[in-house]
């Protein structure tokens, strides 16, 4: 399962934007980390990240759907469908997210980092914060740590996706400069490769003759004097 083109597309397109490091300008440009081009790029604490989150959603989810069960006959009507609304879209969501950001990480894909940190920053944030500081929704302590837990992982992940996000998008930009250079390289004309060495032959070609000539000026000089 993938990303479809044209989404995928856009988000390459918003990562390159956004991410990445306009002071670089050649292959001789320095940039906070100097990456080789075979190295592995994926973010560890971003992987450790994950995977906690992972095994903390069932808690959190369990944990959240008890608590509207047992506070839903004291809520307005219009707070219950905002917040089975929004338990509902964040489960979904969360799911996405967590998907996005295992591919986006492991197999260093831009698209689907870019999709997981978009989802974290502009989606899940705001929901879990809007669960947790709205107090019309009479939230209980036991909901009150989960999403205190929840929106760490979530402000851990924004962090370290951009950062990771950042050098991937440098690292792949820095392997297309190079390859351009080189395809620059090899398109030379053999001449222009070899010019150098016809420039040093040069002289050797010219002295020669004026070696042969001198004799001969000799012999003009003998002449006249004779």
């Amino acid at each position: 399962m993938s990303l479809p083109e044209p989404v995928r597309r856009q988000l390459s397109s918003f990562s390159r934007t956004v991410f990445t490091d306009n002071n670089r300008t050649g292959p001789d440009g320095r940039s906070d980390d100097n990456i080789p081009d075979n190295e592995l790029v994926s973010s560890l604490p971003l992987q450790m990240s994950l995977y906690f989150n992972l095994c903390f959603f069932p808690f959190w989810w369990v944990s959240s759907v008890v608590m509207l069960q047992l506070k839903y006959p004291v809520l307005p009507d219009y707070y219950k469908f905002i917040l089975v609304t929004i338990m509902i879209i964040s489960s979904l969501i969360e799911v996405i997210r967590l998907y996005l950001g295992y591919m986006g990480n492991l197999q260093e894909k831009v698209p689907e980092l870019a999709g997981f940190w978009l989802l974290s920053l502009f989606l899940q944030l705001p929901l879990i914060l809007f669960l947790l500081l709205n107090e019309g929704l009479k939230v209980q302590p036991l909901e009150r740590a989960v999403h205190i837990v929840f929106v760490a992982f979530l402000v851990f992940q924004v962090v370290a996706a951009f950062l990771a996000l950042k050098k991937m998008v440098n690292q792949l930009a820095a392997r297309f400069r190079l390859r351009e250079f080189d395809r620059l390289d090899n398109s030379l004309p053999s001449g222009h490769q070899g010019g150098p060495k016809t420039r040093a032959e040069t002289p050797w070609a010219v002295g020669s003759p004026a070696e042969g000539i001198r004799p001969t000026s000799v012999g003009w000089g003998s002449a006249v004097r004779a």
